[in-house]
């Protein structure tokens, strides 16, 4: 079987799509996923599965939490390699920057060239981002919370979903999901 971390957009998050972790392991567990375990209570989903391909396990845990909890939502999933990869290719990393100030994207797929050549004249004063795949990086040196360098304006820009998640908790998910 193989390992695959699922990202789940928008659940838990203010009053709407309130969704209990146990609720969402055995729903998975009864879809037929081995080992499924959730890091946080926002929706970071660790399980196992005979599907070889993230996009089928996408498609499979978004018609299941449809089916089973009655919610639309966007699901990006990563392979254990793919997620050590995310890990490895973070720009903000190599060039020392602080963990504590860098988050990552993950898109649902890798955006058009058009869209993403849109990307290349914008700038944020402080705040930072590249694009890599179906990854963007994004630093925030003042913090998140008032930035314009919104999740809203990529999706804009880039036609494409995607959930964010702070660096430390990427790196946590890359070290459960290898160790199984």
């Amino acid at each position: 079987m193989a390992e695959f971390v699922a990202l789940l957009r928008g659940i838990n998050v203010g009053r709407h799509r309130r969704v209990a972790m146990a609720d969402l392991r055995s729903l998975l567990g009864d879809a037929g996923y081995a080992d499924v375990r959730t890091h946080l209570q926002s929706g970071n989903v660790l399980l196992a599965g005979p599907r070889r391909q993230s996009r089928a396990v996408e498609r499979s845990v978004e018609e299941t939490l449809q089916k089973g909890l009655g919610i639309e939502i966007d699901v990006m999933v990563r392979t254990a390699s793919e997620l050590a990869s995310v890990l490895d290719s973070n720009p903000f990393i190599a060039r020392g920057e602080d963990p504590a100030t860098l988050y990552v994207s993950f898109l649902k797929s890798k955006p058009a060239a058009k869209a993403a050549s849109a990307l290349e004249a914008t700038a944020f004063d402080d705040d930072e981002f590249e694009l890599k795949g179906r990854e963007l990086y994004l630093r925030y040196p003042n913090g998140l919370g008032r930035s314009k360098m919104t999740s809203a304006f990529f999706e804009r820009t880039l036609h494409v979903p995607g959930t964010v998640r702070r660096w430390p908790v990427v790196t946590k998910l890359a070290e459960l999901a290898a160790a199984t």
